[in-house]
């Protein structure tokens, strides 16, 4: 993998940047739509990548060892021809996953032994095996194992966890060494940045992190329930210590207004359910605020969804169309509300981009933040 930095904005710390893979190149910043299980809920491939047109997806490693399951992937020649997507993929390790499954799982400095969420069979992850298995899904991008802490977290529990996510680390990147690429094309390694809410723990891992030399860095345990102020905190921390000439990636971030501030604090790469997860329940996203789709008051407005809109469906179809569509819990309110929200979003990254070139970043995004929390 190769990251280059074009430029960064004058007047914040946004940067545009390109990465390139065997897969082809990645225009940072960038949204990656989650894929869990190989799909992004409610789209073809077709849709995904001629209409919403990501660089890059993500999908879950916890989700594809239990379901598909590696022997099927591997037969397959790894995810991306299994799903038919020919451009990048990151997997994450499965580490939010396994801190979800917080009543069924059970860390140890082995590894973490759950209850699968499926049919109730018991399962074990440790460093060594999780990377064996993201060799296996074959993603370009591939994170280590790490424990992704609660909020709010005890301080010495936070500690001890983020000494046990480093001494994991050393075993992921021992262990990498001795596996070699299943497929016909290399995997880059990004670890993890761990450390709760405390300043000092996130540069401490920071730096940890930092000194492990990987081509890319992430920041976990963040947008678990703190408030946006204590996340932009951290991140600003930790985007002090990373290096410069290396991707960032903010894992499991958020919404527009998170992702316009965090990019404002030199963060590249974003991934969130949220565009997916709330175009279920109709929630729209849009440049001029947010609609909830269910609404009465659209009931009878026979305007495009998104007249400012940047994916065929926000034209093709009224939101009185798209209301009746909901309250009729007709499926395809679901997929055009999902097209729509992904469009959104990716327009969204990559209009910073544009602005970050042009060094209007910093204004441009001021005016969006304000637009973007508005109800409509």
């Amino acid at each position: 993998m190769k990251f280059d930095l074009l430029h960064t904005d004058p007047l914040s710390r946004a940067r545009a940047g390109k990465i390139t893979t065997d897969h082809g190149v990645i225009e940072t910043p960038i949204f990656m739509p989650v894929g869990t299980v190989g799909t992004v809920k409610g789209l073809h491939q077709r849709e995904l990548r001629d209409e919403v047109n990501p660089d890059v997806i993500l999908g879950n490693t916890y989700h594809l060892y239990l379901r598909p399951k590696t022997p099927i992937l591997e037969k397959a020649g790894g995810l991306h021809k299994f799903i038919n997507w020919d451009r990048n993929i990151l997997t994450d390790s499965g580490g939010f996953q396994v801190y979800s499954l917080s009543a069924n799982r059970k860390i140890k400095e082995e590894g973490v032994k759950f209850k699968s969420h499926i049919d109730g069979s018991y399962h074990f992850f440790s460093p060594e095996s999780v990377m064996e298995i993201q060799r296996t899904i074959g993603a370009d991008i591939i994170m280590a194992f790490d424990e992704c802490t609660p909020y709010p977290c005890d301080y010495r529990y936070a500690k001890r966890s983020m000494h046990m996510t480093h001494r994991w680390l050393d075993r992921c990147i021992n262990h990498l060494e001795k596996v070699p690429f299943k497929y016909d094309y290399e995997q880059t390694f990004f670890p993890i940045v761990q450390g709760s809410t405390y300043k000092d723990l996130r540069a401490q891992s920071a730096e940890y992190i930092a000194n492990a030399g990987a081509a890319g860095n992430a920041i976990g345990g963040l947008s678990v329930g703190e408030p946006a102020e204590e996340m932009y905190e951290m991140t600003e921390v930790v985007t002090n210590i990373l290096p410069v000439d290396k991707p960032r990636y903010l894992m499991g971030v958020g919404t527009p207004i998170n992702i316009l501030e965090n990019i404002a604090l030199g963060i590249d790469m974003f991934d969130c359910v949220m565009p997916t997860r709330n175009a279920r329940n109709g929630m729209l996203f849009t440049s001029e605020g947010i609609i909830n789709i269910k609404n009465k008051k659209w009931e009878d407005d026979l305007s495009p969804i998104d007249a400012m809109g940047h994916t065929w469906v926000d034209l093709e179809y009224s939101k009185a169309y798209l209301r009746h569509l909901f309250a009729a819990n007709e499926s395809l309110g679901k997929q055009i509300a999902s097209i729509h929200n992904l469009g959104f979003y990716m327009w969204l990254v990559r209009e910073a981009r544009v602005q970050i070139l042009a060094g209007t970043f910093y204004d441009w995004k001021n005016k969006m933040v304000k637009k973007l929390g508005e109800r409509l």
